[in-house]
């Protein structure tokens, strides 16, 4: 891959004076206020130079279809036609003036790590290529590349990149340095696909066992641990000049309801909220955070007129600025999503998240109807051109701290040398070997025995892949079992096994030394719980592993062994099974209680808990 006609000389002119000026070091390097107030002063002539149409597209950000800025397949180019009225990303970009762009694997942004770093110049190209009829020689100005590689349970970016352990698995872990380290590896190669902008760290405290959306997502239970494990990640991106995002503020942790399909509640006190809720964020404003997304949840404690924090002034210029002091980027979480869309209207809401203090709108569901409703807000004064410049001065600092007025493209050996290296990959091995918790282990179950569990069944649940997996669960563990130098037989239930497949994977344990149970986010009910017992009641020993949420142990625990593996991507499997056969120890600690299924007021593990060899 090369620059093609994206030359430092091309970029340089299609920046115009005021950009190029932003690339010298007085210009954007930390320093002293003279500095600062040297770039800002650059950057409001750049701003003062747009037109009308040019500021509103500068505060959305927006996924395009496609692998490719100008080529993309048929049917991606239907898709944003249909979606956007335009062919292509290059088209879009021209169209909307955008700030910025989000990758998706469902958009065909994220196939392989070279063809992201071309898709990446393609944008970048249409931005800033002079010779675009669609743009004037003002507005040639990078856009900010974003997407949602939190780790875990969401990854945009899959094999061959590296993939870690999710937050949930890093707060078992619980070191501070290993989180950075692991946020500097997720960084490097992100820079080196041209993505600038990571949607990482989650920072809110999942403290209901009953939250669909939040979960392993969550560092944990403990707001000042939680608070510990986000600014150490966010000066590990950082590091390598990535603006991380702690989201959701002003805490999407306390929640029973998932916001991308109805409005929550979160009933805490303003006294609750500042005790757990807040402390990872103030952790990330004083860390330098350079950006925090919004959650579309109602809080009537913080506001009273129970508009979702998203558009809820109180909250977001109230709190997070006035009483925070948080002056850079704040982004909507999608305006996709039904939680921001259930009191207004799709033409409402990014007017009303604006006037909220919002700076980056993302992902509106119907993007023409919401960019002209910015536009018509300015010109029927419900919104100053004014207002439109504080969160463009905002998003502007951002991009000038990131270089991108001066180095916006990405080359492929930029990407060979970063992504998904052997040391990185080995990196992300022995950060998840700190991440498994042995919670129950009768008898010494664990580790197995070559010659007493030779024979090894697998079974249990193979939820939707993420990313970060090279097929499904049961196969994945029983291929480890294998390498480790057990004979593996891989027999999938599902997350809701038939009583023919219980009586199957009864059958084939009598024939087995061993069964090894992968259970996902058991409920009261469950099928998977009849699966367990039954294969319990065969007298052949029996290992469950959690492969999601870690409070499965509570309704499982005749089993021989209960292990939580916090997700299941190939890194977090690998070590769960390097455990299991005794080739590490178990090092990781409960980040969230695990209450008595009978009895929730009553905790059966604590925050803390985990057992070793």
């Amino acid at each position: 891959m090369s620059h093609r006609n994206a030359s430092r000389r091309t970029l340089l002119a299609a920046t115009a004076v005021a950009a190029a000026a932003l690339a010298s070091p007085a210009a954007h390097a930390a320093g002293s206020g003279d500095q600062h107030r040297a770039r800002d002063r650059k950057l409001r002539e750049l701003i003062s130079r747009m037109s009308l149409e040019e500021k509103v597209g500068q505060l959305f950000v927006m996924h395009v279809y496609g692998h490719s800025a100008t080529e993309p397949d048929q049917a991606d180019i239907d898709a944003n036609v249909e979606e956007l009225g335009v062919r292509t990303a290059a088209e879009a970009v021209a169209k909307y003036h955008l700030g910025g762009v989000i990758y998706f694997g469902w958009a065909h942004n994220t196939r392989a790590p070279h063809q992201i770093a071309d898709l990446s110049n393609g944008i970048q190209r249409a931005a800033l290529t002079p010779e675009h009829p669609k743009q004037s020689p003002t507005a040639r100005i990078p856009l900010l590349i974003s997407t949602d590689q939190e780790h875990g349970a969401v990854a945009r970016v899959g094999i061959p990149a590296t993939l870690l352990p999710g937050a949930m698995a890093l707060g078992a872990a619980g070191s501070p340095s290993t989180a950075r380290k692991a946020a500097r590896i997720a960084g490097a190669e992100l820079r080196a696909l041209g993505i600038r902008q990571n949607y990482a760290p989650v920072a809110d405290v999942n403290v209901n066992p009953a939250n669909p959306v939040i979960g392993v997502r969550s560092f944990g239970a403990d707001p000042e641990a939680v608070a510990d494990l986000v600014a150490a990640q966010v000066k590990g991106y950082q590091s390598t000049d990535i603006a991380s995002t702690s989201k959701h503020f002003p805490g999407h942790g306390d929640t029973k309801d998932d916001s991308h399909s109805k409005l929550p509640y979160i009933h805490h006190t303003r006294e609750q909220w500042e005790t757990l809720d807040a402390p990872p964020f103030r952790a990330a404003v004083g860390a330098g955070i350079d950006s925090i997304m919004t959650a579309h949840i109602v809080v009537p404690a913080l506001d009273p007129a129970e508009d979702p924090a998203t558009l809820s002034h109180p909250i977001l210029t109230g709190i997070l600025r006035e009483q925070l002091g948080y002056d850079g980027v704040v982004v909507t979480d999608s305006l996709g999503m039904q939680g921001v869309r259930t009191k207004y209207g799709d033409d409402r809401v990014p007017v009303l998240a604006l006037k909220a203090g919002v700076d980056q709108l993302l992902n509106p569901p119907k993007p023409e109807i919401a960019w002209n409703a910015v536009l018509q807000a300015v010109r029927g004064g419900e919104l100053t051109e004014a207002r439109l410049d504080e969160s463009i001065l905002r998003i502007l600092r951002l991009k000038s701290k990131l270089d991108l007025f001066s180095d916006p493209y990405v080359t492929s050996r930029g990407v060979d040398r970063a992504v998904g290296t052997r040391e990185h990959l080995a990196a992300a091995d022995r950060i998840a070997d700190e991440t498994t918790t042995l919670l129950l282990n009768e008898g010494g179950l664990l580790p197995l025995s070559h010659s007493t569990h030779r024979k090894v069944l697998v079974v249990g649940a193979d939820p939707a892949s993420p990313s970060g997996t090279t097929g499904p669960p049961t196969a994945v563990l029983g291929g480890q079992l294998t390498e480790s130098g057990f004979s593996a037989t891989v027999l999938p239930t599902g997350t809701a096994p038939s009583a023919a497949k219980i009586s199957e994977a009864v059958a084939a344990a009598a024939d087995h030394d061993a069964v090894l149970v992968g259970t996902y986010n058991v409920g009261a009910g469950s099928a998977q719980i009849a699966l367990v017992e039954a294969l319990v009641a065969t007298g052949v020993p029996v290992v469950a592993v959690a492969i999601r949420n870690p409070y499965d142990v509570a309704l499982l625990r005749s089993v021989g062994a209960s292990l939580a593996a916090y997700c299941w991507t190939d890194v977090e499997l690998r070590a769960a099974v390097r455990v299991i056969a005794g080739r590490v120890e178990p090092h990781g600690r409960l980040p969230v209680p695990v209450q008595r299924a009978d009895d929730p007021a009553q905790v059966l593990y604590p925050v803390g808990y985990g057992l070793t060899y």
